[in-house]
């Protein structure tokens, strides 16, 4: 049976993943890919980060935006989150504060669903500061639904 969740497992389950579908609308054409981010539940905002291209192009002119989010053990168990939220870019200082908090989220909860260190957040961090901060975004959570089967 198909339940719905409530807000508080829904911000359970985007607090302890990492990788979901970001959904964007470009030339009346709407489009989902893979993305890194990190849910930060005290303020309601997910941060996420890219470099220059089509997704933020598009997010730059029409900023309503959805992020997906799926735990899948089986087919008959399983549950999903669907965020509606506006993209809203940042710069700066800020930018380089948000990519901090990003990747020791990111890496907190690889060690807790995963066990296992990220070497790559050690090279990620060393690229951000040593090079030209790529664009960071945080989409700002309006409304959100959840749905489990068990």
């Amino acid at each position: 049976m198909i339940k719905s969740l409530d807000n508080k497992r829904c911000s359970d389950l985007l607090k302890s993943n990492y990788i979901g579908y970001l959904s964007y609308i470009s030339n009346n054409r709407p489009y989902t890919i893979p993305i890194t981010f990190f849910f930060n539940d005290k303020e309601d905002y997910i941060i996420c980060y890219s470099g220059n291209g089509h997704k933020i192009d598009a997010m730059r002119r029409q900023p309503n935006v959805a992020l997906a989010i799926a735990d899948i053990a089986t087919n008959n168990q399983w549950q999903s989150v669907l965020v509606h939220g506006q993209y809203n870019e940042i710069d700066g200082g800020t930018a380089k504060l948000y990519l901090h908090e990003f990747s020791l989220g990111i890496k907190e909860i690889v060690l807790k669903k995963e066990r296992k260190d990220l070497d790559y957040i050690s090279e990620f961090s060393n690229r951000v500061y040593n090079q030209d901060t790529p664009i960071v975004f945080l989409i700002k959570v309006e409304h959100m639904t959840g749905k489990s089967r068990s």
